[in-house]
């Protein structure tokens, strides 16, 4: 694995590369991405850590593990590269953005703007096989990310967490709640949303709210 992060992550995350845990997940890694098709590229597996730096980011959007169709997956959650058809998911969270802060539809995909005004688009698990969903799921991914995330609650300040879904909600447990924002609500894909668990939870524009009360940036959705 090609382990690029920005010098604001690195006092996290580097002495996790050094753990028993961490060794095993990138022996696992290595053999999958010589052995396999594997998503995202080695090069992009990180990149949630090079948009958002560990100073800035002030918001957190947890997602489950990387899109496993070809060129969909850059190391963002929810994210795919330009040109890339939008996924069922990303589809919602578009059309929410659209109607709670009356902009239109994203032309692109690719949230890298997001990251790179303070959003982590963090997924639980970094990496996964060519269309197998979950294929790279408990093999110390969540470990490591769990820490990243427990770390941003310890060392920062009114953060906002966004829990989208089963699985993100699980990770409240791991969030200073006196010290940090946490919104829910159901997951965008078409199963939750088309019940109408998604839609209308204006998440954007509490975020900004939020973001407008502290003092800080708004974001530019």
């Amino acid at each position: 694995m090609k382990a690029n992060v920005s010098k604001s992550w690195s006092p996290i995350i580097l002495p996790e590369f050094k753990k028993e845990y961490f060794k095993e997940l990138t022996a696992f890694v290595t053999k999958e991405y010589n052995t396999n098709t594997c998503f995202p590229a080695t090069e992009d597996i990180f990149a949630a850590f090079n948009y958002s730096s560990f100073n800035t980011t002030k918001i957190v959007i947890i997602g489950q593990d990387p899109y496993h169709g070809p060129n969909q997956a850059n190391g963002l959650c929810f994210s795919v590269k330009d040109g890339i058809k939008h996924p069922p998911s990303l589809i919602n969270i578009f059309k929410e953005l659209e109607s709670d802060l009356n902009i239109p539809y994203p032309k692109s995909g690719n949230l890298e703007r997001w990251a790179k005004q303070g959003v982590l688009l963090l997924n639980a698990t970094l990496t996964v096989r060519a269309h197998e969903a979950g294929s790279h799921q408990k093999k110390g991914w969540e470990t490591f990310t769990d820490t990243i995330i427990k770390k941003i609650s310890d060392e920062k300040e009114g953060v906002i967490f966004l829990l989208w879904g089963g699985f993100a909600k699980k990770k409240a447990k791991l969030i200073d709640t006196k010290k940090h924002h946490i919104l829910t609500s159901g997951h965008p894909s078409p199963l939750s949303a088309n019940r109408g668990y998604w839609f209308g939870n204006k998440h954007f524009s509490t975020a900004n709210t939020i973001l407008k009360d502290s003092g800080k940036t708004l974001i530019e959705w």
